[in-house]
C-alpha cells in the first residue's frame, strides 16, 4: 500500500439523533436515529422516496434539519469541523468536451486553471490518487470516453483528497454491471481500513449489500430497522419493504 494512503482520521463515530426533515409541508425524514463508525461500511437501503438522499444532504449540511447531529472523536470530544469526501451518482458534463482525466483532477487539486499547465507535482498527486482506487492509467483518458466504472472511479479519487473523516456515496455505481459494482466495493473495503474513515453508502444491490455491509440501515422516512445485515434482512420490516424473498429475486435476475 503506497504511503499517501495512510491516514488516521480523528473521528471516531457520527451520532445521528432524531433528525427530521420537513419540506413544504411534507415530511421527509421523522426522527431518524442511527450511528457512523470509522472503518465501517454503513450502507441506506430502502425503497425509492424513502428519505436516502434527504439523509444523506442532511448530515452534509446542505438542507435544514431538526435533531442532532454530533461528530465525536476518539475521546468522546465533539469534531466542529469534519472532513467529507462525497461521491455523486451522476456527474454532469459534456461528454464532447476535450478534457482528459488529468485535466479535471489537475483543476481541482492545484485550483488552477487547466490552460496554464499542470506542474510535476501535481501530475505525480494525480497518478497516486489513482492508484489508489485502481485506476491507474487513465490520466490521458477523455472524461467523456470513461465507462461508468472509470468514471466513479476518478469521482472516488477527487473525493480522497484531502483524505476525508467520512466518505459519502450515494448510488456512486448505477448502471454498472455486476462485476464492476463488486470491484468498486472491493476498492472501498481496503481503502475503508488504510484510510481509517467511516464510509456512507446508498445502494439498491440488495445482495451484494449483505456481501459487503458492517452495518445496514432500512430507511423508510424513518429508521425500520438497523444492525448487521443478517439481522436487517431477517426482520420482518424488511419483508415488509421488499417482500419476501427479496435477494433471492434479485440474484436471479
Amino acid at each position: 500500500m503506497a504511503g499517501h494512503l495512510r491516514h488516521s482520521c480523528d473521528l471516531c463515530h457520527i451520532d445521528v439523533e432524531q433528525v427530521s426533515v420537513r419540506r413544504g409541508g411534507q415530511t421527509l425524514l421523522q426522527d431518524v436515529s442511527m450511528h457512523i463508525h470509522c472503518s465501517q461500511l454503513t450502507v441506506l437501503i430502502g425503497q425509492n422516496g424513502a428519505g436516502k438522499t434527504t439523509l444523506i444532504r442532511a448530515l452534509l449540511g446542505e438542507i435544514p434539519s431538526s435533531g442532532v447531529i454530533r461528530h465525536k472523536d476518539t475521546g468522546g470530544r465533539n469534531i466542529p469541523h469534519l472532513r467529507t469526501g462525497y461521491v455523486p451518482q451522476h456527474l454532469s458534463f459534456d461528454p464532447e468536451m476535450p478534457l482528459t482525466v488529468e485535466d479535471f483532477l489537475a483543476a481541482a487539486f492545484s485550483r488552477r486553471p487547466v490552460w496554464t499547465g499542470t506542474s510535476p507535482k501535481i501530475k505525480r498527486k494525480i497518478r497516486e490518487a489513482l492508484t489508489a482506487v485502481d485506476a491507474a492509467g487513465l490520466e490521458k483518458t477523455p472524461l467523456g470516453r470513461c465507462s461508468g466504472g472509470e468514471l466513479q472511479r476518478v469521482l472516488l479519487a477527487l473525493a480522497l483528497n484531502p483524505a476525508p473523516d467520512l466518505l459519502v456515496l450515494d448510488e456512486p455505481v448505477s448502471g454498472i454491471d455486476r462485476n464492476g459494482l463488486r470491484m468498486f466495493l472491493d476498492t472501498l473495503v481496503r481503502l475503508k481500513s488504510s484510510y481509517h474513515m467511516a464510509i456512507l453508502l446508498v445502494s439498491h444491490d440488495l445482495r451484494l449489500v449483505r456481501e459487503y455491509a458492517d452495518h445496514v440501515v432500512l430507511l423508510d422516512k424513518s429508521v425500520l430497522a438497523q444492525g448487521t445485515p443478517d439481522e436487517v434482512f431477517a426482520s420482518p420490516e424488511f419483508d415488509t419493504v421488499f417482500g419476501s424473498g427479496a435477494e433471492k429475486k434479485e440474484a436471479e435476475e
